[in-house]
């Protein structure tokens, strides 16, 4: 069904009929006043809240090479059950994702499994293998269809090669995404270096390690004239860092995500598996200190990081067990919490998961004008649920969510026009 009217949904505050033609929005109108259509099927969205189609501009999709993780069809269903109409995946693959065969057999792979949509769209490897020592074959990758460069996971140690790949990607109009973490004073740590990690005895990371890393960043996007983006922000001092160059004009962006907007480093107390991550969770203080740079802008967007594990892989001691828990299934009804706390209103809510990423990352977006792609979905904010196994889509369910009640969720998800939830 690509032609239909969406009647009283809330958008924005507002009860609205939404008029579809052929997969493209037609118009909108208060609720009451579309014209009577003939032909036209009428889809009750009593009263839900209507969203556009997000984008999740960091996710690990797995494939090729980690299949009993994840995989692209199981990850875009996560996707598209969470309200994600497209999905950035990073290259840390086997094999790499680093020559065009490898990026198009990804998009190929979303096609099959979800031929109208959520979208899968590679972020190329910055350097050949995630090694830091060669530079991956950017344009060959660009032409395949990937949108943005990142050596994700293997944070780059040599500036010169970083500098190479911020020029190469800015010719080609690619924004380079990076993980910002000094190999040094990260190594062999599994948490947040502060008072909690000394009670559990278990090797912390500094909030600097994090920081110094992206003031390299953004100087050198200064210094070159160039964009430069900044993954998963986890503390305010890298917050203070992008605030500086900004302040200066520098074309700096930045994300974090659902996990360091709500959870802070006591999520490991008890050797708690499922909160292990990387960047780790930081301290109370950390955690506002985000949320007022989401509301102020100084955070660009929102991004899961989404990261699946086999059940086996998590299941071992702390300071073993791989970084990183799932996120796409649960991040629209987490995230939701800021709008009900009033840290940010719906506007912002849909800028942050939508409109912003679109824009960094030249994807299209829905704003509801016509001849905007129908690619939107029904959130009840009312409907209270507990997370478990039974009810996430992708193949993983290493959050540390499961076992708590959550409140709102999607109920529908349409694509240019098709139901595909």
């Amino acid at each position: 069904m690509e032609s239909f009217v969406l009647s009283n949904a809330l958008y924005l505050g507002k009860a609205v009929d939404v008029v579809v033609r052929e997969g493209r929005i037609d118009a909108l109108y208060p609720h009451g006043d579309a014209p009577q259509a003939e032909g036209l099927t009428k889809v009750d969205a009593r009263g839900q809240v209507l969203f556009p189609s997000f984008i999740d501009a960091h996710t690990h999709l797995r494939e090729p090479g980690f299949e009993w993780k994840e995989d692209v069809a199981s990850g875009l269903s996560a996707a598209a059950h969470g309200g994600f109409g497209a999905v950035m995946c990073m290259a840390n693959t086997s094999p790499v994702n680093d020559e065009g065969s490898v990026t198009r057999f990804i998009i190929e792979r979303g096609r099959m499994a979800w031929p109208y949509g959520p979208r899968v769209h590679p972020i190329a490897a910055a350097t050949v293998g995630l090694k830091g020592e060669l530079m991956a074959p950017l344009a060959e990758l660009c032409e395949a269809g990937c949108v943005a460069v990142s050596n994700d996971g293997v944070p780059l140690k040599n500036s010169d090669i970083l500098r190479r790949v911020m020029e190469y990607a800015d010719d080609l109009g690619l924004m380079v995404i990076d993980h910002c973490e000094d190999p040094w004073l990260a190594k062999g740590s599994c948490m947040n270096e502060g008072v909690t990690s000394g009670k559990l005895g278990l090797r912390g990371q500094p909030d600097a390690a994090e920081a110094i890393q992206a003031l390299r960043d953004i100087m050198l996007a200064e210094y070159l004239g160039v964009a430069v983006h900044i993954a998963h922000v986890s503390c305010a001092r890298t917050v203070d860092a992008i605030r500086w160059g900004k302040s200066r004009g520098v074309r700096v962006s930045a994300e974090t995500c659902p996990h360091y907007l709500f959870l802070d480093e006591s999520a490991m107390e008890g050797y708690n598996i499922y909160a292990r991550i990387n960047p780790p969770l930081r301290t109370r203080a950390d955690v506002q200190a985000l949320r007022q740079a989401v509301a102020d802008g100084t955070i660009d967007i929102l991004v899961t990081d989404h990261s699946p594990h086999a059940i086996h892989e998590k299941e071992m001691p702390v300071s073993e067990a791989p970084n990183g828990f799932t996120g796409m299934d649960l991040a629209v009804a987490v995230t939701y919490g800021l709008v009900r706390e009033g840290v940010i209103d719906e506007a912002l809510f849909i800028e942050r998961w939508c409109t912003r990423p679109g824009a960094l990352f030249k994807l299209p977006t829905n704003s509801f004008r016509q001849g905007d792609p129908a690619d939107f979905f029904l959130f009840d904010p009312n409907l209270t649920w507990t997370v478990s196994p039974e009810n996430l889509y992708s193949k993983s369910c290493n959050t540390p969510w499961i076992g708590q009640t959550l409140k709102g969720r999607l109920t529908a998800h349409w694509m240019g026009g098709r139901q595909i939830v």
